[in-house]
This record gives C-alpha cells, structure tokens and sequence, in this order.
C-alpha cells in the first residue's frame, strides 16, 4: 500500500472541500484524512497507486464548482500508523497564517433553492437557508481556519437535525458553519413605530406590505442594509430620493430571479445575463429599453440601470412576495459606509425609512454590492463588494517583506502583499467623512488580522492631502509614495505581466503628477516602475480645482477662457460675480494647472446644458455618454491636433471641440457623440505616432474615464484596426479602486529594478 501527502491551497475553506475530499476518498477506497490548516487543506491518502493516481487528478477536475484549489505540496508523508481505518476529517489545525484565504460571501445554490420552494421540507421559505456551497462567508468569519465557533454563528446552537447533517460527511451540509434551520438559526424582526413583529413568515409579510403602500422599508442583509421600494412607484422612489437627500444618482433594481420583469424593462445580452446570474451575483449595468413600466427618476438622464438578482434567501421571498422590482440601494447616509448594526440603523434611518425589518446573526464586516459594466464583452469591475472582495491575486515576483498600500481618497480599497500574494479589500468609499475613515482603518487591521500577516511597509499616493496619504505618514512603518497615474498604469500591467513594454493612457478626472499640476489626460511609456510620460492632453488652468468635480462649469468656464472664447454660466450666475471669477483665473488665483480628461467631458456636459453643477461623481460624463449612445458610430470625428512641445511630450489639443458644443446646427447627441469619437481618435493618432519611436508590446487604457463604455469601446475598435493589442482591467477597477492594488505593483517594481 503506498501513501500520498497533499496541501491544497487557494480558494479551499468554507467552499465544502473537505467533505467532497471524504467522499472522493470513500468512492475510490482510500485510506487516510483530511483537515483545515492554515489556510490550507491538509489531506493523506493511503491505498493502491491507481486509486491513488486517480485521486489526485479528481481532487482538481472534481472540486465544488465554487472551491478554486491550488496543489501546493505533493509527496510522500511520514511515518504511517493506521492504514486500514478508512478516511477522516479531522479536527482544524490551528497555527500561522501564511497562506490563509478567506473565502467571500455566495448567493444562494440551487439545490438551497430547490428546498426553499419544497413546502415539504423543513426549510421551506427560510430566510437563511445554506449549506456548504452557498451563504455568507467573509461577512461573519471572526478568525481563522474557517469554523463555526470562528463565526457570528457561534451563538446559534445547532438542533439534533442539523446536527446530524452538520456532522454526517457525506451530507451537503457537513461541516456548512453558517448552517440553519428555523429551529435554531437567525430569525427576522419587523420594525414599525413602537411595534415590533417577531418571526419570520409575520414580519416578512408586514415588510411586504408596507412596500406595496409605497414606503421605505430598511432591510438587512448579508453585509448591509439596503433601503428597499416599489421600482415602479415614482411616489416611492421620489420619496425616498427627497429622504436621502440623493436627487440624482442612479438607483439599483432588484428583479426576480426568473427574469421576466427585467426583460420587460432592459435589453440584456448574453454577457449581461452570464453577469447577473455569476457566483458574486453582483449590480449588472444593463440598457434600459424605451416604453419601460419603472419610475422615471431611478436614473434621470441615462440610458442604462443598475440590477441585480436575488442573492440570498431573503431577498428571494422579499423579490416573489412583493411581485415586482424593488429598488434596492445602500441604506447609508450620503458618503458613509453602509449600516450593519440594527440599533444604529433605526437611529440614523429614523428620518428616511418608514419601517425596519432586521434579523439577529450579527455582520462582522460590511460588504457593499459589487458593481460590474459589460465594456467590449465583458464585465468589469465598477466597484468590488460581495462576492468579489477580498480580491486575492498573484504577483508577478514575490515580495522581501510584507507591505500595505492604502489607495487613494475617492472609491478607496486598501491591499495587503505578502510573499507572492496580494489581497484587495472590498470598496471602502471616499474618505471625506469620519465614519468612512473609521472603516479604513478597521479594514487594515481586519486584513492583518485575518491573513496573518503584519505589514512592515505602507504605501500610499504622492498627494499629501488624501486622508489615506495622511494616515500612512502617522505610521510607524517606512512609508513610500506612488505617483497616482503610475498605479493606474501598473494596476493593468499587474494584471497582464506577460507583457513587457506598455502604452499606457492612464485619464481620469485628477491626480497628482510629478511636475506639481493635476494630471488626468496622460500617456505613459514603460513599465511598472519604469514609466516615462511621454503625451498628455494640452493642459489648462482650471479656477477652484478642488471643486471641480462637483462643478462642471468650472472646467467649462476655463477651456473656454484658455483659448480666448467667451464663457457665460447660462444667466444663474451674475456678470459680476462672473467677472470676478475671470478675473482671478486671468491672475492664477485658486488655480491649478490641469490635463485631465475628466475634466474636458464635464466641460462638454456643461457646454450642452447638461449638467453645470453635479449631485454625484461623474454626473456630467455619464449624461454625455448616455445622451451620445443614440448616435455612436454615425458621426464624423473632429481633428484634434497633435503637436510635441518643448520637453517632447505628444500634446492632443482639445480646443477644436469647443466650436463643435456651441455649433447651431448640430444636434446635442451628434455634438456628444463626436466628443467621443474625436478623443477615441486622438488616442488613436497619439499610439501611432509613438508607435513610430518606441517598441510597444500592448497598450492599456485606465482611468475612471474608461468606464465609459462609449469611449473605451469605440478605442478598443480603432487600436485593434491598426494592430495594437489593447487592455482594459479585468479583475480590478479601472477607478481609484484599482490604485492600492497598482501601488503594491509600482513599489515591487521599483525595488526590484534599483541597483
């Protein structure tokens, strides 16, 4: 009889690996046992070498469809007591962490659903239903290895039913540790007034049936709150808009599983569809279709709505009950994270939920929704949240010593490296208000705690006013500073290490470059830790620059003024106090020097009429986009010159668009769409105009500008016509999300190219 020793590491833990182990070990006649480390899986198989051959080929090829295994080690074991004692799970091994995985939270399996839809079963309608393949993970793990007394359901003692399923190896439930049934799992409360509904079917019908009089019922979930309405009532969803003080920002949908409702209102793909149903089960950007039945002001100005499917039991029963779409958007105040805790949520929601309905397993960690837009066929991380954080990649080489990147200040992700590892949070938010900076440092000391692992180094963004940037330099560690657009560009080619030298248009609406003025609009050459500006949009001095984002007619008052054309805010704005503007940005006072592209879509967006003053990031971009779908590919593009200045940077001019805004005979949506297609072109004509001086292996387009499908599309389509191969984030945002990760990519180039 021979013997075999495995670790497997990877996605192993919380996934149903060991019992599927077990019973791969039972079916082959093996031998042995299996058990947690580390987060790792330690197994010993003992039996003839083709059972044994055959074995460790199934252990990949067979493992649960959401486990993903990595064979670290394979050998021979030490000495071998017990052969003959068949195959056993044994107890967790505690110990380090190096190599621990924590597994995200998955939507609900359908053989879960299959019994939740079974009046027959004991789980019938259960609004908690799991088993070793679906269910909260990240959210309610305290510790690892991944045990039930290392989660927030360690309090819930398991009945003699689940007990017996919980400890049977051969059940789908053996070793589920969020495992439940309404004997002895979580139950739902309804909240109303001084009223308080207990039990499950009585306060699930008393939440539905406020919804149907159109109020805001505050739901909690797996890892937060969402405020739940009627998607089809504009008195719902106008109210809760007024309450929320949120007057524009798109509003997430919650369709049924079925997906008759949503076909009725959206135009879905096949891309669309495999996103929606995907493990993570996250908000799908879909195409709104005309004549559609939902409220009208869920996204005011676009074309496109957030939707997600159910993805837990209680989100099926609230989608089947209600009989329709629901908005469901972050129960959070405007910039704050979103609430896990019942009391806070009844205290701080007071003035915008009409009604409660919570229930008593605790959240460990928040987990916002994950956000994905289908950009050249496939989805694309927005905003990483459940399902998809923490995100664990590899890193092209390892590391000396473990190291923290804390991102940026807007749609922050802090990223943990170790080894040849890296672990991306979930999206932390911007870090404008206490709460939110609260979370980020929490998030940090999670992350350590979780994996193991303790930084010895932090690094952060070159800009000094980012909280983050902040925070590192009050550490006690050796802090490190990463140009902002040199993470963008290092964040895909982390992504892509097979390539050697990039073309990298890194544009988004503003960071700090190393010359002292906000870039944006940039083109870089090299690689990590090698990049060389080499081009740029023509740069101009942009009055109030911090506020530029949420004031649009700021970048168009000033592209305006930069090239000699008369500027007016439309009559809402006094000559005078226009006069007074002009004066300072004649004077260079509160004015920085800018490039970004950002910036010149919010000028064209505020030039059209669209938007002069936004009420969320990107508002004025997103209505150009979305007002220049209907004629995309129909318009001619306008030539932006391309010049060298005198340092040798390839300068794009974008002053030959400001005649085409304020041309009369041009319809808005053909002037918005050859906005686009002309910046699409000048990309164009600056990679091949360099592609004439340097070798280029790829070319990468990054930035939260290239979350505009319309523009990173029609790009992606002319650089493939010339023979370019051209990127776009995959696994990481393209937005500031992506820039803790892009920073651990920077600085272990850095290191390993210095002398």
């Amino acid at each position: 009889m021979d013997s075999q020793r495995f670790v497997i590491g990877g996605r192993v833990q919380g996934v149903g690996f060991r019992p599927f182990v077990y019973r791969l070990a039972h079916r082959l006649g093996l031998a042995g046992s299996v058990r947690n480390g580390a987060g790792v899986v330690e197994i010993e198989a003992h039996g003839d070498d083709v059972a044994l051959a055959a074995f460790a080929e199934a252990l990949m090829a067979e493992a649960p469809a959401i486990a993903c295994p990595l064979l670290l080690e394979r050998g021979t074991p030490g000495p071998v007591d017990d052969t003959d004692g068949g195959f056993r799970i044994l107890p967790s091994r505690a110990g380090e962490a190096p190599r621990n995985h924590v597994p995200p939270d998955y939507f609900t399996c359908p053989d879960c659903l299959t019994e939740f839809a079974d009046p027959g079963n004991r789980r019938y309608r259960y609004p908690f239903i799991n088993c070793t393949q679906c269910g909260p993970r990240y959210t309610l793990i305290r510790a690892l290895p991944y045990d039930r007394a290392a989660t927030t359901m360690a309090g819930f003692a398991l009945c003699p039913d689940c007990r017996r399923e919980y400890e049977d190896p051969l059940d789908r439930r053996f070793h589920a540790e969020p495992v439940a049934c309404p004997t002895c799992g979580p139950r739902l409360e309804y909240v109303v007034g001084g009223e308080r509904i207990m039990g499950n079917e009585a306060a699930l019908a008393a939440a539905v049936g406020m919804l149907h009089a159109d109020a805001t019922v505050a739901v909690k979930g797996i890892g937060g709150y969402h405020l739940l309405c009627d998607a089809r009532s504009e008195v719902a969803v106008a109210r809760l808009r007024s309450r929320k003080l949120r007057p524009h920002k798109p509003l997430a949908v919650l369709f049924a599983e079925d997906l008759r409702d949503l076909h009725r209102a959206a135009a879905l793909s096949p891309a669309h569809e495999a996103a929606l149903r995907a493990a993570e089960r996250p908000i799908v950007l879909v195409p709104l279709r005309t004549g559609h039945d939902l409220a009208p002001s869920l996204c005011p100005g676009l074309d496109e709505l957030g939707v997600l499917l159910p993805y837990s039991p209680l989100h099926h029963l609230l989608a089947t009950d209600f009989g329709g779409p629901l908005v469901a958007t972050s129960a959070n105040l405007s910039g704050e994270p979103v609430l896990t805790d019942e009391t806070e949520a009844e205290s701080r929601l007071a003035g915008v939920a009409d009604a409660f309905l919570h229930h008593n397993r605790l959240i460990e960690r928040p987990a916002d929704d994950s956000v994905l837009r289908v950009v050249d066929g496939r989805p694309r991380p927005l905003r990483l949240g459940r399902g998809l954080a923490p995100l664990e990649l590899d890193l092209p080489q390892p590391l000396a010593h473990p190291l923290l990147a804390v991102g940026g200040h807007l749609k922050n992700t802090v990223a943990l490296a170790w080894e040849n590892r890296v672990v991306v949070s979930p999206h932390l938010g911007d870090l404008d208000s206490p709460r939110a900076r609260d979370l980020f440092t929490r998030t940090i000391d999670d992350l350590q705690r979780l994996y193991g692992v303790r930084a010895e180094a932090v690094i952060c963004d070159a800009h000094p006013d980012y909280a983050s940037t902040r925070w590192a330099a009050a550490q006690a560690l050796p802090m490190y500073r990463i140009w902002h657009h040199h993470a963008h560009a290092s964040a895909v080619a982390g992504e892509h290490p097979a390539y050697g030298r990039w073309l990298t248009f890194a544009w988004d609406g503003v960071g700090l470059g190393p010359d002292g003025t906000l870039w944006g609009g940039e083109t870089l050459y090299g690689a990590p830790g090698r990049w060389r500006r080499v081009g740029s949009l023509r740069p101009f001095r942009l009055p109030g620059a911090g506020r530029a984002g949420r004031e649009p007619w700021r970048s168009a008052a000033a592209l305006c003024w930069e090239v000699g054309l008369p500027w007016s805010f439309g009559g809402e704005m006094a000559a005078g106090d226009v006069a007074l503007l002009r004066g300072a940005w004649e004077h260079d006072l509160n004015c920085h020097r800018s490039s970004a592209a950002g910036r010149v879509f919010d000028a064209a967006a505020a030039l059209l009429g669209l938007v002069r003053e936004a009420s969320f990031e990107g508002q004025g971009p997103m209505y150009l986009e979305a007002l220049a779908a209907a004629q995309a590919g129909t318009v001619e593009a306008v030539t932006l010159p391309l010049a060298q200045d005198d340092d040798g940077l390839w300068i794009t001019d974008w002053a030959p668009l400001l005649p085409l805004l304020d041309d009369p005979a041009r319809v808005p949506a053909d002037k918005a769409a050859c906005v686009h297609e002309s910046l699409a072109r000048a990309i164009l004509a600056q990679a091949l105009v360099l592609r004439e001086r340097q070798q280029i292996d790829a070319i990468a387009l990054t930035g939260g500008v290239f979350q505009n499908r319309l523009l990173a599309e029609r790009a992606l389509i002319l650089l493939a016509t010339e023979g370019f191969a051209a990127h776009l984030g995959e696994c990481v945002p393209s937005n500031d999300a992506g820039l803790s990760f892009g920073q651990v990519i920077e600085y272990a180039a850095t290191v390993s190219n210095s002398p």
